[in-house]
């Protein structure tokens, strides 16, 4: 009776026990389990996609695995350390001291091995090494590369935004990570999905204004040109003239964003936003319509420019040679530092400060890209006595080159001005910052800066009117100007309904053979650039009669190479939908810069 009382309070405090730990103190237990088995992970979400306004994938996120180890796990198995290193191309001694100084932790990522091909992470899971494991990420690959990397710049290993568009648009193209419950045994592996905390939510997708077929060309002219003239870099910009879209912007030296390094990080840098430079004789056109708007000239007005020279205070403002006599138009055509110099003479210093600001210079264009620079411009009560008339062709003052190409476009616009933007659709509010009969005069002016006689004849496209401005500004260097320049050409194409600017910059190009200056070096880079981009947008030609007469002569000389009579040449006639044919370039005539604001 004694054993079998005892047995009967045993057995009712086991049930008493029992119904402690399931009934009444479930929670507290319960916790207590979960904590050592069941585990909340993250479910990854892919960074947004970014195409180019065609849909064309500029930059993607795929699916890649991360290795990671368990090293509490790890550490009791050190015979399988060599195995492992072997297998991930480790060091036998770095990885054994990162697991020993890791041996408290439950969790570390194999080095060097986050963010991989699933088929690699599989060849080292196979080896069923114990506490090695894989998890799920994204990676952000880019296939345009090089040419589009300082747009796009680049994410860093957590797929967050570094620089470009990803860090512009970062919380619009970052996923929202999802969570889930899940129990693992003692190794580590997961056993059991217990339910789902929250779905992960991709980010949302980016149409930019980028064009990848003219970004890619406007990357393999920069390219050629610098090969060419022995350039340390360049930039292009192009902008869509009625709604200040970029269709492309390619810097060189340039670097792949798909394999971002420490090395060379001068590489990274935009320099279409962030590189501040005089902007030379791209100048003059402005001076000329702040002379218009404030009636001090005329189309008509005539001006001596002889004998090429007039004084700036201690120094001289010289022209390339004498040129005499000069119109308005003229002096835009022979890009004439004199003339432009005497214009700005009948200015007041305020007057053309404000000019300058209403196009943009002194300011931020507004983009919203990262890092883009303001520009300098000073007050004009920090002016000098020669500061006005210097910087009425491009020097004591600095710019982007996305800066010029805004002005430009602003010309091309009829005066309204709109913020350039890397979005397709997210046009801004135009201004009106100029009279539009100015704008259109200025623009038929230098529409006879790429005809005979002016300063940028190789920027000159068959069937296309095309206006523009070269210039070739001086380095500034230990407060005085180096013997080395920066070329421009900045134009606008077709002329009778502008639909797109472009400014083009060559830095340092090679002087030896004397052929350095904008008309020379970055006027045929525009004409390349944008014959491709006009035929690609299927713009109609608005110069159909030289586009016709070049036809004929062509016809006239394989008749003559075929010995019989060249045929009629054809009438003249405005075409009803866009020329579809490639005709061989009309010959132009190059205009020798050896030295002058041209």
């Amino acid at each position: 009776m004694l054993v079998g009382g005892a047995l009967g309070l045993g057995a009712v405090a086991l049930v008493g026990r029992a119904v402690d730990l399931q009934l009444i103190d479930n929670a507290f237990y319960q916790q207590k389990a979960d904590a050592r088995f069941r585990r909340e992970v993250p479910i990854p979400a892919s960074r947004g996609m970014i195409t180019d306004r065609n849909g064309e994938p500029l930059a993607i996120s795929s699916p890649v695995e991360s290795l990671w180890i368990n090293p509490q796990e790890l550490s009791k198995h050190p015979d399988r350390l060599p195995e492992l290193a072997e297998a991930t191309g480790l060091a036998v001694e770095d990885l054994a001291r990162e697991v020993s100084q890791r041996a408290d932790k439950e969790f570390m990522y194999v080095p060097r091995h986050r963010r991989i091909s699933p088929a690699a992470a599989k060849r080292v899971l196979d080896l069923g090494v114990p506490g090695v494991f894989s998890q799920r990420e994204y990676r952000r690959f880019y296939p345009q590369a090089d040419a589009v990397a300082h747009v796009l710049g680049f994410t860093n290993i957590d797929d967050r935004g570094q620089e470009g568009v990803e860090l512009a648009f970062d919380e619009w193209l970052t996923g929202r990570p999802g969570a889930q419950n899940v129990i693992r045994d003692r190794h580590g592996r997961i056993v059991e999905h217990v339910n789902l905390v929250r779905a992960a939510e991709p980010g949302k997708d980016l149409v930019l204004s980028i064009d990848r077929r003219i970004q890619f060309l406007a990357y393999r002219e920069l390219k050629h040109a610098l090969e060419e003239t022995g350039a340390s870099a360049g930039s292009i910009v192009v902008l869509e003239v009625s709604t200040g879209e970029v269709l492309a912007m390619a810097n060189l030296p340039s670097y792949n964003n798909n394999r971002v390094t420490g090395d060379n990080r001068d590489a990274h840098r935009n320099r279409a936003v962030t590189d501040l430079i005089e902007p030379g004789s791209t100048m003059k056109p402005l001076t000329v319509a702040a002379g218009l708007e404030k009636g001090v000239i005329s189309p008509t007005s005539t001006f001596n420019t002889s004998p090429g020279w007039i004084p700036n205070g201690r120094y001289r403002t010289s022209d390339f040679r004498n040129y005499g006599v000069l119109d308005t138009t003229g002096i835009i055509t022979k890009s004439s530092n004199v003339g432009v110099s005497l214009i700005v003479q009948k200015l007041q210093n305020q007057e053309f400060y404000d000019f300058l600001r209403r196009m943009g210079y002194g300011q931020s264009t507004g983009s919203g890209f990262p890092g883009e620079a303001a520009g300098l411009f000073p007050d004009p009560s920090r002016w000098s006595g020669t500061t006005k008339q210097t910087m009425s062709y491009g020097y004591g003052l600095s710019a982007t080159p996305l800066q010029i190409a805004h002005a430009y476009a602003t010309l091309g616009n009829r005066g309204r001005a709109i913020a350039p933007t890397f979005v397709k659709g997210h046009a801004g509010e135009a201004r009106q910052v100029l009279d539009p009969a100015i704008a259109d005069e200025i623009v038929r002016m230098m529409q006879t800066v790429t005809e005979p006689g002016g300063t940028a004849t190789r920027a000159a496209i068959l069937g296309y009117h095309v206006a523009g401005k070269t210039g070739t500004a001086r380095k500034a260097s230990g407060g005085g100007y180096d013997r080395r320049y920066v070329a421009f050409f900045a134009g606008l194409v077709p002329v009778e309904n502008p639909r797109f600017a472009m400014a083009v910059v060559i830095d340092d190009p090679d002087t030896s053979r004397n052929m350095y200056g904008g008309g020379y070096v970055s006027a045929p880079v525009f004409q390349r650039v944008m014959d491709g981009a006009l035929r690609l947008m299927d713009v109609p030609p608005d110069d159909i009669e030289t586009w016709l007469a070049a036809q004929a002569a062509n016809d006239a000389r394989r008749a003559r190479g075929q010995g019989r009579a060249a045929p009629a040449a054809p009438a003249a006639a405005t075409p009803a939908t866009p020329v579809a044919v490639v005709a061989p370039q009309a010959p132009v005539v190059a205009a020798r810069v050896p030295g002058g604001q041209r």
